[in-house]
């Protein structure tokens, strides 16, 4: 065997004898393993050996056990040996005794030395992987911390400080998000796929996971268990609800979580791409949670149907943008946050609600999903329709403006239609009167 071949072996042994994150006891058995299958596949069985690996030698030692047999019943000379070559090794050996002696792995050829270098490579490997299977399931739910190695159409891939992969997809980045090659990226581990034994890390940054653990890490109380974050209801990169509740009587969950002059919450509002952030008191009372879920609007009153869920807000004219905020964002949020259908309605006094016709009266007219596009916006009724202007009509709901100017056009025509009753009445009242 030539002295390229022993260094070979050897600079096997320490390739594998380096590698991070396999404890030792792991380490030997994977290379006594690999040790036996060469020796099972050159002599059909390892029965008869005992392999020996020093890790922190650098090196291992294989004995072979034979039992001794006449020289005319020698069958098999990798189980058996003969007498006479017995004697060669000790004078005092005899029949159907034990031979143990070292044997020369690199006398085996180059075949086992291949061999075992393809085996050690292929059990490594699998381990390797085993391992980052592991590490990261017990991560989920954890934020994590990898260097931006390439940018692709569909996701990212991150690369830790260990030089495994992670992949944060498209649709788990915040839409503002904007990275570049070599930047360091926070995210929350999402889940760890195995398939076909190659284990792929999911990260994400849009879970409320993600938010939760940003809040543990800037506020000391979430951490120490004084303040629980109960519920967290996100729109990625746009704004948050989230609910808290203290433990402790003398801290005030909100004001802990927001810092002196926001000083804890700034730091997760940058790393969200300014994302805004309503920090509220959590309460048991399903009608002050849901009010304190709409802030900033002040609620004038509240129906519930606790069976399916649903909420009927009811609130001054002047405060029902504020309830349902810019795109409905806010009473969005407030929905996901309370676990409650929310549908806001304008308070109208006798004589107004009177004059005005809610919108479910003209669906005769007005396709249902038009109905339901203006009452999110909080439009209810024909006149609160009409007191906005139509540009902010189309702005506000993202209707075609051909559907805007038909809804305007049934809306005026009702109303026209009963001032010229009012007036025709006035007229056969005159008349009357005359004669």
């Amino acid at each position: 065997m030539s002295k390229k071949e022993t260094i070979s072996l050897i600079d096997t042994f320490s390739e594998f004898k380096e590698l991070k994150n396999i404890d030792r006891s792991t380490l030997i058995s994977v290379m006594e393993e690999s040790f036996r299958n060469v020796i099972s596949k050159m002599f059909g069985t390892d029965e008869n050996y005992d392999v020996i690996i020093n890790p922190d030698k650098g090196d291992f030692e294989i004995y072979r056990n034979r039992t001794v047999v006449a020289d005319d019943e020698l069958e098999d000379p990798n189980l058996q040996i003969s007498l006479s070559e017995a004697k060669k090794i000790d004078e005092d050996y005899e029949i159907d005794e034990d031979v143990t002696e070292l044997v020369d792995f690199i006398g085996f050829g180059r075949r086992a030395i291949l061999t075992l270098r393809q085996t050690l490579s292929s059990k490594i490997l699998e381990l390797q992987k085993d391992n980052v299977f592991s590490k990261y399931s017990e991560k989920v739910g954890q934020i994590v911390s990898a260097e931006l190695y390439q940018i692709w159409k569909k996701e990212m891939l991150l690369i830790d400080e260990e030089g495994n992969e992670l992949y944060l997809p498209k649709t788990e980045q915040i839409p503002t998000d904007f990275y570049r090659k070599g930047d360091t990226v926070r995210a929350v581990v999402a889940m760890v796929e195995n398939k076909n034994n190659n284990p792929k890390i999911i990260l994400s940054r849009i879970s409320p996971v993600f938010l939760e653990r940003l809040f543990e890490l800037e506020v000391p109380e979430i951490h120490e268990g004084l303040i629980l974050i109960k519920k967290i209801a996100r729109m990625p990169g746009e704004r948050a609800k989230v609910a808290v509740e203290s433990y402790d009587d003398r801290i005030d969950p909100v004001g802990a979580c927001v810092g002196v002059k926001g000083s804890r919450i700034h730091g997760i509002v940058r790393e969200l791409r300014n994302e805004n952030i309503d920090v509220i008191n959590y309460t048991n009372n399903t009608n002050l949670f849901i009010s304190r879920a709409l802030s900033p609007a002040k609620i004038s009153s509240i129906r519930l149907n606790e069976v399916e869920k649903k909420a009927e807000i009811y609130l001054k004219p002047e405060e029902v943008s504020q309830a349902i905020g810019k795109g409905g964002m806010n009473i969005k949020l407030a929905g996901m946050l309370t676990g409650y259908t929310l549908d806001v309605f304008r308070e109208l006094d006798e004589e107004t609600e009177t004059e005005d016709i809610y919108l479910d009266e003209f669906s005769d007219e007005i396709d249902q999903w038009v109905i339901d596009a203006l009452k999110a916006i909080g439009c209810d009724t024909a006149k609160s329709v009409l007191t906005i202007s139509r540009q902010d009509l189309i702005r506000r709901t993202d209707l075609e403006e051909e559907t805007i100017d038909d809804v305007l056009t049934i809306l005026n025509a009702e109303f026209a239609e009963e001032d010229e009753s009012d007036e025709s009445d006035e007229s056969a009242d005159q008349e009357k009167a005359q004669e």
